[in-house]
């Protein structure tokens, strides 16, 4: 079953179309993948699924509801981790995780959850004084706090090295799965550049394997 449905969705910027008839499904448990090069389009097509955009044209549906006009029940299901977010600089790894605890009924135990994302060490850090890498596993972390259905992560890899890049990502360690008493068939969505940054500067790079099944589209416009 479809929990994700995205219908000849289009989005144009200054007569420009930046997402051109896009359609996809993502099922249950899925997790699926939007390829492309920077400008493609990935970002906005994740945003209308997020409710942050309005597209010109299609639709969206997740979990049967309109992400704009329904975007209060949406919010309750969906767990984003946005291309580029911030936090206030003063504000401790901790404060943020017990923050966003407190913004769901019934959040999944953040404990675990930075454990798992290597940020237990950092817990009394000022927001201001992590690296891209800490930054960009805190925000994963705020994604799947809320124990959501469904989860977003556009371009996840960014920041972090290639250790950390298989670590998040394995739904093996999924960190949102911490509770046994819980059984969720939860989807990912992640957006990606084709070829992904490494340590090396060589031209051609690829990205490592994934250690599992991952369903990929390359739906967006390239740029010109």
């Amino acid at each position: 079953m479809a929990i994700i449905e995205v219908t000849g969705v289009r989005k144009t910027y200054a007569g420009r179309d930046v997402v051109d008839g896009v359609s996809f499904s993502v099922d249950e448990g899925e997790i699926f993948g939007i390829l492309g090069p920077n400008g493609a389009g990935k970002t906005t097509t994740v945003e209308c699924v997020e409710g942050l955009r309005i597209p010109d044209a299609g639709t969206v549906r997740v979990a049967g509801l309109d992400p704009v006009a329904d975007h209060d029940r949406v919010t309750r299901l969906l767990g984003a981790q946005l291309q580029e977010s911030e936090l206030q600089a003063k504000l401790t790894v901790r404060e943020a995780l017990e923050l966003y605890a407190a913004f769901y009924p019934a959040p999944v135990d953040w404990r675990p959850l930075a454990d798992r994302l290597g940020l237990t060490d950092r817990l009394t850090t000022r927001f201001a004084k992590l690296s891209g890498g800490q930054k960009q596993r805190l925000f994963i972390a705020l994604a799947l706090i809320g124990d959501p259905k469904v989860v977003v992560l556009d371009e996840l890899t960014t920041g972090l090295d290639p250790r950390a890049r298989r670590g998040p990502s394995s739904p093996s360690r999924c960190p949102g799965s911490t509770r046994s008493s819980r059984s969720t068939r939860r989807s990912a969505t992640s957006t990606s550049n084709p070829c992904c940054p490494s340590a090396s500067s060589a031209p051609g790079c690829s990205p490592p394997p994934s250690p599992w099944p991952v369903r990929r589209a390359e739906a967006c416009r390239p740029p010109p």
